[in-house]
C-alpha cells in the first residue's frame, strides 16, 4: 500500500522537525560549554583557573557523555597527560620553550575492539593573561565537546577512531601539542589532524592552512563540509611569516610529521585577546557554522579508506578557493599548473596574433603595446610614490591608524588619492600625447592582458597556488573580449557591450573583491598589535594602493574611451581634500571604547624590579619601575593627557650589553616594540619570589666550561643568555641539544609549568677561547600572571587612570641578571 500524499509530508514534516531540534540542541548546548568555561575568566597556564577548575568542568562533561553512549558501538577512553618536554622554533625570529607538567585532556572514540587508525581534533582551552578567551579557544573547545557528543552517539561504529584533543597550553607557544605528539602512546597511530583556531572573534571559521601535501584533505573538507570557507591565498599568505602569529598547526606537522586542516575565526580582530573576548560576543551563527563543518567532514573521513594509509596518496599540494561560501573549487597543485600555462599561451598567443595581423606592419603593434605598457607601469610607480607621500604627512602630523575605527576614511583617502592620481596620468597621456580613439581602449586591455599573464607564469614559476587568481583575472577577460569581439567592432563602445563586458568580469572582480576583504579584515586589526617600529601607515596606503591598481586594471582602456575625465578627478580631488582635513584636523580617533564595537588600543604594564650583579656575584646596581610597552605605532601620544607622567622624559633605551636590553621580555618581541617608557615606582615583593642557583660549574674534557642552574618561581619566566669577548654556546639541555638564537648572537630560552611541577634545572656549555677571557651573562625574568602576586597598588592606581579605550594588559615581574 503506498503512502498517501497527507502521509509523505507529515513524515517529510517530522523529519524536517527532527533536525531542527538536534541544531537547537546542539547550539544550546555549545553555548552552555562556552558560557560555563569562559566564567573563570582568564586561564594562563598554571592557574587554578586553568589546571583545576577548566579541567574538572571538561572532564565532568566527557565523563557524562561517556555514561550516556556506553551502550552504544563505540568505547569512549579519557587520559589526562601532564607532559614535560623542550623544542626550538623559528617563531618570532627564533628562541628555545621549555614546557613541566602542563595539562592536555585526550579523549580517545573508537569502535568496540579498538582502531589502529585515528584521526586528531584539537582545540586550547588556556588563554592569554587578562583574557577570558571566549573565541580564542574556549568556543572551539565548545564546538568539540558536541561533536564528541554527536559522534558518541551515532548507532553505526565507524572504520577509524579520532581523539578529542583539549590542550591546555597552547598561548604558550604550542607547547601542549608538542607534549601530545612527540610523548602520548596514541600520538602514533594519528593519521591527519584537524585544528581549531582564532585570529578574530566570530564570523566564519576559513581553512587556511592545509597540508603539507595529501590534497585528499581538502577534497575531504569541499566533499563533506556544509558551509565551505577556504582560500589557499590565505595559506599562503599565513605560511610566509608576515603575519605574526601561529598554531598548533605548525607542531603536528613539523613534530609530527602528519597533515591536517587549520581552521580559524577571523573577524574582528580588533578584541582578539583583550578582555572584549566574551562569549556573548560568539554569534550563535558561527557556533552553528563550526559544528556542522566539523562533523560532518570528521564524519566523512572516519569512514575514508584513505585514512588508513595517508601516505599511499600524499602527492603534492591542492589549489582550493570557495565561491561566495557557496562552493569550494579544489584541484591538484599540477593541474593547476598546467591550466596556468595553457591560459597564458592562449593570452601570449593571442597577442602575438594581433601584433601578425596586417597593418602592423614594421612592428607598430609591438611599439605601441610596449609604449602603453611603460605608461600603465609608470602610472602604478607614480600612483604608489604620491599616496607614500600622503602616507608620511600624515604620520608626520601624528595622526598615524586613524582609519583603524573609521576604515571607510582611508577608502577615502589613500583610495581617492591612488585612484585619482592613475586617472590623471592616464587622462594626460591622452590629451597630450594618444587621442581619443577605440583603439587605444582595445590596446589598454590588451596591456592588462600582458601584465596578468606575465604574473600568472612568474607566480606558477614560484610554484604559488594563489596563481590561480591571476589566471582568473586573464582567462575570464580573455574569454569576454573574443566573445564580444564582433560586437565591438560594429557598434564600438556600445553601453551593450559595456554591459556584457562586465558581466563577464564580474565572477573573477567578485572573487578578488572577496580577497582584499580578507585580506583588510585580518591586516587591519594586526596593525593594532604589530608593535612600534613598523609604520601602519605605510602598511595601510601600501594596501589600499595595491587593491586599487589590481582592481582598475581591465576597466583602465574606459579612460581613453571617453571625451572627459574632469568631473571625475574633480570629485575625487574633493573627497581626497576633505578627508585629509579631517584626518588633520583630529577627527578620526584612531581608538573607540564603545561597548557595541570597540577598537582598543593595546598597552602592556609590568611592574618590576630589576637586579643586577657583577663578576663576583655581588649586586650592582637594582632598580623598580612601571615598565610600560605600546603595542602599536602611535606609542603614548594619546595616553599622555589622561597619565602625564608618562612622557618622553622616562622613554627607555636598549642597553646593549644586557640581555634582552635588560628588560623582562615575557616573549622575544623587543625588535617590535622599541618605545618603552619607565616610571620609577616601590620594589615588587611576590609571595613566591624567584630563587635562582648555580650548581656547578666544571671544565669538560673537551674544552668547555658545563654549568648547572636550578630555578623555582611563578609559572611563566623568562632565561635570557648573551655570551661575551667571542665566548660562544655549544650545548645546553634544551631542544635537540643544539643552542638556538636570534640574530643579535642572544639566546631566548621561554619557560612554563602546570601544576606540582619540580624546580627547573637546566645546564649549558660554554665553549671558552685560549685567552680565558670568555664572559657569559645570564638573566632569569619572572611573570606574575594571576593571583595576588599579579597585583600591586601601583599597578591599580595606573590602570584606572587608563582612558576606556585602552586595553592595558598588566602584570608584576622581576629580571635578575648575573655575569660569570
Amino acid at each position: 500500500m503506498k503512502p498517501t500524499q497527507t502521509q509523505l509530508f507529515s513524515a517529510k514534516a517530522a523529519c524536517h522537525l527532527s533536525l531542527l531540534f538536534v541544531i537547537l540542541y546542539f547550539l544550546q548546548s555549545s553555548l552552555s560549554h562556552l558560557e560555563q568555561i569562559t566564567s573563570v575568566g582568564p586561564r594562563p597556564v598554571g592557574s587554578q583557573e586553568n589546571e583545576v577548575l577548566t579541567v574538572a568542568y571538561l572532564l565532568e562533561q566527557i565523563e557524562s557523555i561517556r555514561a550516556k553512549t556506553a551502550a552504544g558501538p563505540h568505547q569512549l577512553t579519557v587520559d589526562v597527560q601532564h607532559p614535560t618536554g623542550s623544542f626550538s622554533i623559528d617563531f618570532l625570529g627564533g628562541f628555545t620553550s621549555f614546557y613541566d607538567h602542563v595539562t592536555n585532556i585526550a579523549v580517545r572514540l573508537e569502535p568496540k575492539g579498538g582502531s589502529q587508525h585515528l584521526m586528531l581534533a584539537n582545540c586550547h582551552f588556556d588563554t592569554v593573561a587578562n583574557s577570558p578567551g571566549a573565541s580564542d579557544d574556549a568556543v572551539s573547545c565548545a564546538v568539540m565537546l558536541e561533536v564528541l557528543h554527536s559522534l558518541a552517539n551515532q548507532s553505526t561504529a565507524f572504520q577509524h577512531g579520532v581523539i578529542f584533543l583539549f590542550n591546555g597550553a597552547e598561548e604558550n607557544i604550542l607547547q601542549a601539542s608538542h607534549g601530545f605528539i612527540t610523548q602520548h602512546p596514541w600520538a602514533k597511530n594519528v593519521r591527519a589532524f584537524i585544528n581549531l583556531e582564532a585570529a578574530g572573534v566570530g564570523g566564519k571559521e576559513v581553512v587556511f592552512q592545509t597540508g603539507p601535501e595529501n590534497p585528499w584533505l581538502v577534497q575531504a573538507y569541499v566533499h563533506a563540509a556544509k558551509h565551505p570557507f577556504a582560500s589557499v591565498v590565505g595559506q599562503e599568505v599565513f605560511q610566509s611569516g608576515i603575519i605574526p602569529s601561529d598554531t598548533d598547526f605548525r607542531i603536528y606537522r613539523d613534530f609530527g610529521n602528519i597533515p591536517g586542516i587549520d581552521l580559524a575565526f577571523i573577524e574582528n580582530g580588533f578584541i582578539y585577546h583583550t578582555k572584549y573576548d566574551t562569549a556573548d560576543r560568539i554569534l550563535s551563527g558561527s557556533i552553528q557554522r563550526a559544528g556542522d563543518n566539523i562533523l560532518a567532514v570528521l564524519k566523512y573521513l572516519l569512514m575514508s579508506e584513505k585514512l588508513a594509509d595517508s601516505s599511499e596518496y600524499r602527492h603534492g599540494n591542492m589549489v582550493f578557493f570557495d565561491v561566495l561560501g557557496v562552493v569550494v573549487v579544489a584541484y591538484p597543485a599540477r593541474v593547476g599548473t598546467i591550466l596556468n600555462y595553457v591560459v597564458a599561451a592562449a593570452t601570449f598567443l593571442y597577442l602575438a596574433k594581433k601584433a601578425s595581423l596586417p597593418g602592423n606592419g614594421g612592428g607598430r603593434y609591438v611599439r605601441d603595446l610596449t609604449c602603453a605598457t611603460g605608461v600603465v607601469l609608470l602610472s602604478w610607480f607614480v600612483t604608489l610614490v604620491s599616496v607614500l607621500i600622503v602616507a608620511l604627512i600624515v604620520t608626520l602630523l601624528g595622526r598615524s591608524m586613524f582609519w583603524y575605527t573609521h576604515f571607510y576614511a582611508s577608502i577615502c583617502l589613500y583610495g581617492a588619492a591612488a585612484t585619482g592620481k592613475m586617472i590623471l596620468i592616464h587622462t594626460l597621456a591622452k590629451n597630450l600625447y594618444y587621442g581619443v580613439s577605440n583603439s587605444l581602449g582595445d590596446l589598454f586591455f590588451d596591456v592588462s592582458l600582458l601584465l596578468w599573464g606575465c604574473t600568472l607564469v612568474w607566480l606558477t614559476q614560484q610554484g604559488l597556488c594563489s596563481a590561480y587568481v591571476p589566471m582568473l583575472m586573464v582567462a575570464f577577460p580573455l574569454a569576454t573580449k573574443l566573445l564580444l569581439a564582433k560586437e565591438f567592432k560594429h557598434r564600438g563602445a556600445s553601453l551593450k557591450y559595456s554591459l556584457l563586458y562586465l558581466l563577464g568580469l564580474a565572477l573573477p572582480y567578485v572573487h578578488f573583491m572577496f580577497l582584499i576583504w580578507v585580506v583588510f579584515e585580518i591586516f587591519t586589526p594586526i596593525m593594532g598589535r604589530s608593535g612600534t617600529e613598523i609604520p601602519p601607515e605605510v602598511v595601510m596606503a601600501s594596501l589600499v594602493t595595491l587593491a586599487t591598481v589590481f582592481l582598475s586594471s581591465f576597466f583602465l582602456h574606459f579612460i581613453y574611451l571617453v571625451r572627459s575625465t574632469k568631473w571625475i578627478l574633480a570629485g575625487l580631488g574633493s573627497v581626497f581634500i576633505i578627508t585629509l582635513v579631517l584626518v588633520s584636523s583630529g577627527l578620526f580617533f584612531p581608538y573607540s571604547g564603545s561597548p557595541d564595537a570597540p577598537r582598543p588600543k593595546r598597552v602592556f604594564l609590568q611592574h618590576t624590579t630589576r637586579t643586577f650583579h657583577n663578576l663576583q656575584g655581588q649586586m650592582e646596581s637594582r632598580d623598580s619601575g612601571l615598565w610600560i610597552n605600546s603595542f602599536d605605532f602611535t606609542g603614548m601620544q594619546h595616553v599622555i593627557p589622561h597619565i602625564p607622567e608618562i612622557n618622553d622624559s622616562f622613554r627607555t633605551r636598549c642597553q646593549e650589553d644586557r640581555p634582552f636590553c635588560g628588560f623582562p621580555w615575557f616573549l622575544p618581541v623587543k625588535f617590535l616594540s622599541r618605545k618603552n617608557w619607565y616610571l620609577p615606582a616601590p620594589k615588587v615583593s611576590p609571595a613566591s619570589p624567584v630563587e635562582f642557583r648555580l650548581l656547578s660549574k666544571e671544565d669538560t674534557s673537551w674544552g668547555t666550561v658545563k654549568m648547572t642552574f636550578t630555578v623555582q618561581g611563578p609559572s611563566h619566566m623568562s632565561l635570557y643568555l648573551m655570551p661575551h669577548r667571542g665566548a660562544s654556546l655549544s650545548a645546553w639541555s634544551f631542544g635537540d641539544g643544539t643552542p638556538q638564537f636570534d640574530l643579535n648572537g642572544e639566546y631566548f630560552i621561554f619557560y612554563s609549568h602546570g601544576l606540582n611541577a619540580p624546580t627547573w634545572t637546566f645546564w649549558f656549555e660554554v665553549q671558552v677561547l685560549p685567552s680565558g677571557l670568555s664572559e657569559l651573562t645570564v638573566a632569569i625574568s619572572s611573570h606574575y600572571f594571576f593571583g595576588e602576586d599579579k597585583r600591586t597598588a601601583q599597578l591599580d592606581e595606573i590602570l584606572r587612570r587608563f582612558p576606556t579605550w585602552a586595553f592595558p594588559s598588566s602584570w608584576v615581574s622581576t629580571y635578575d641578571m648575573y655575569r660569570y
